[in-house]
């Protein structure tokens, strides 16, 4: 647990950070380049998809823990993603290119789950995770400000025994909204929060990629997209 609490951290990063290493450098450019980032498809059924071509990443979370908006700062493109304050506002597999012209990956927006999922919306993402063979990580989002629930610990759980079946991806946590927490209240949260992540889904990628809610900030968008283009064999 120690080693686990001791790879969780919070670095401050900045727009056109000149302290960027040369693949830093490379990663940043692959996402903001003028045309690099564009809308593919939108798949609300299974049958629906296209055939897997480039290396995907999938954003799966609780309804309310921000995930569109993280993937709009990601793909630094005003409108491309889709956002709602109301929850539950994903209700299909969302993908987008990055990379121009052909691409060299493809980030998906997934469904959240909760109290505002429903099943269907379940039965999609199992089957996705479960048979495409591109796939090759999967981001839980995890609401700092809220905590961890059992709808958390399920996600998390049953990812943990599909990442055993299937061995071409790999799952690892997002917190968002790190921002939203007291700074004196943090540390307390962010233990009691891998503690129930450790305990329930073992398998969990480390290090936590910590994250900001305001659409100003940008910690965490440089490690979300440098962590997205090593997972998917770009550098």
């Amino acid at each position: 647990m120690a080693a686990a609490l001791k790879s969780v951290s919070f670095p401050k990063v900045y727009a056109a950070n000149p302290q960027l290493s040369h693949s830093g450098r490379t990663v940043q450019k692959l996402f903001e380049s003028r045309g690099s980032c564009k809308s593919l498809a939108s798949a609300p059924t299974i049958g629906s998809l296209a055939p897997p071509t480039l290396p995907e990443v999938l954003f799966t979370g609780r309804a309310n823990a921000g995930k569109s908006t993280l993937i709009g700062k990601i793909l630094a493109t005003d409108g491309l993603v889709n956002t709602s304050k109301k929850a539950g506002h994903t209700r299909a597999l969302n993908f987008f290119r990055v990379g121009e012209p052909e691409g060299k990956l493809v980030v998906v927006d997934g469904p959240g789950y909760g109290l505002r999922g429903r099943p269907e919306w379940g039965e999609l993402f199992n089957e996705y995770v479960r048979t495409r063979s591109t796939l090759r990580r999967v981001y839980v989002l995890l609401n700092a400000k809220n905590g961890i629930n059992q709808d958390d610990l399920g996600m998390l759980r049953e990812l943990d025994g599909m990442s055993q079946e299937q061995q071409t991806w790999t799952f690892q946590v997002v917190l968002t909204k790190i921002d939203a927490v007291p700074t004196k209240s943090l540390a307390r949260q962010i233990k009691e929060m891998t503690e129930a992540v450790w305990e329930t889904a073992p398998r969990c990628q480390l290090p936590w990629l910590p994250t900001s809610s305001s659409k100003w900030e940008r910690r965490g968008i440089d490690d979300m997209r440098m962590s997205i283009a090593r997972a998917c064999g770009v550098i």
